[in-house]
């Protein structure tokens, strides 16, 4: 099913009001990081080569939402480790559709067929199957074999019981575009709301560090990918995020759109690097130098990332902050609808 109205509604008019209102810099969606703890252990990964003490801690839900209800995103995407290793993440989840926040409950799916009782299926959850690639492609990514299967059966399973469900996919070097483009094909056949795409961020505590994708290589890479797409593909990505990945459009990073609070704190300045954690959101905003980050700064770190969780914000900030990104983005939903 497409995405709610309501949800496409909530988003739209919290952008206008924040522009109405004169705010530069607003969030637009909460990455909350209840636990870092995987059950798997990906090449590509930072976030599992913490000490064991680190990867037994755990928010609690109270934790959660009040730092959802501090930042005020309307979004809250929970990545991690795997939240649904989190003994009270239905306790979380409920708690915020109580407040009406919109979830992406990021998941591998090899817990999920297991755990999808405690959940109800709503408006406001999706669950976002990482997937990345055809079974050969996404075992080898994940370094387990067998987990493509697995996924698939609990994706056609939440389908089947009424579940919103998403893919999110991450490319590295070596994907192979017709491989990527058959793979599309393969998850709307599944019934999936809609796909998620980025390349790669090189995590400095990643155990793969040569194959995270150079700024002129990503856009190669994904205009030959999206060239031609077909119009049954669903992107949960906004038009103008995908013409960015192309090279098609020039933004800069806004790293304050896509706020991280895990268990360390408000993590600066985004979700990608490891440099301090600010005690409160206000702290986060106000005292972050944020000219230090994104390709206009110069920072090294930044010269080559791309990444969904840095640059969607830009892209919706655009279609509602002047005609001409307004224009381009209807433009782009009617070359493919």
């Amino acid at each position: 099913m497409p995405v709610p109205i309501s949800q496409m509604w909530t988003v739209a008019s919290y952008v206008l009001g924040n522009k109405l209102r004169g705010h530069k810099k607003y969030p637009l969606v909460l990455m909350l990081e209840p636990l870092f703890r995987c059950n798997l252990a990906c090449a590509g990964c930072g976030k599992i080569q913490y000490p064991p003490h680190i990867l037994n801690k755990r928010l609690t839900p109270e934790e959660c939402w009040s730092a959802a209800d501090e930042c005020g995103a309307p979004m809250v995407s929970i990545p991690g480790g795997e939240p649904l290793i989190h003994p009270e993440m239905d306790k979380i989840v409920a708690g915020f559709i109580e407040r009406k926040k919109y979830i992406y409950l990021c998941t591998n799916a090899l817990l999920l067929e297991r755990k999808m009782d405690l959940f109800t299926p709503s408006k406001y959850l999706t669950f976002s199957v990482h997937m990345d690639g055809l079974q050969p492609e996404h075992d080898e990514a994940v370094c387990r074999e067998g987990t493509y299967e697995i996924a698939v059966k609990a994706i056609k399973e939440a389908v089947k019981r009424g579940f919103r469900v998403t893919t999110n996919t991450t490319l590295f070097e070596g994907a192979n575009p017709e491989r990527v483009r058959a793979f599309f094909d393969e998850m709307m056949s599944l019934g999936v709301e809609g796909m998620m795409l980025s390349p790669g961020y090189s995590y400095d505590k990643a155990p793969d560090q040569e194959n995270f994708l150079a700024r002129e290589r990503t856009t190669k890479l994904f205009s030959e990918i999206l060239t031609q797409r077909k119009k049954s593909w669903q992107f949960n990505l906004s038009p103008n995020f995908i013409e960015f990945l192309q090279g098609n459009v020039q933004y800069d990073c806004t790293p304050w759109g896509n706020p991280t609070y895990n268990i360390f704190g408000w993590q600066k300045p985004c979700y990608l690097l490891q440099e301090g954690y600010a005690k409160s959101f206000k702290e986060l905003m106000d005292e972050t130098d944020w000219s230090a980050y994104g390709h206009a700064s110069g920072n090294t770190k930044c010269s080559d990332c791309m990444v969904h969780c840095g640059f969607e914000a830009s892209s919706v900030d655009d279609t509602f902050g002047s005609w001409q990104g307004f224009v381009r983005t209807v433009q782009s939903t009617m070359k493919y609808s």
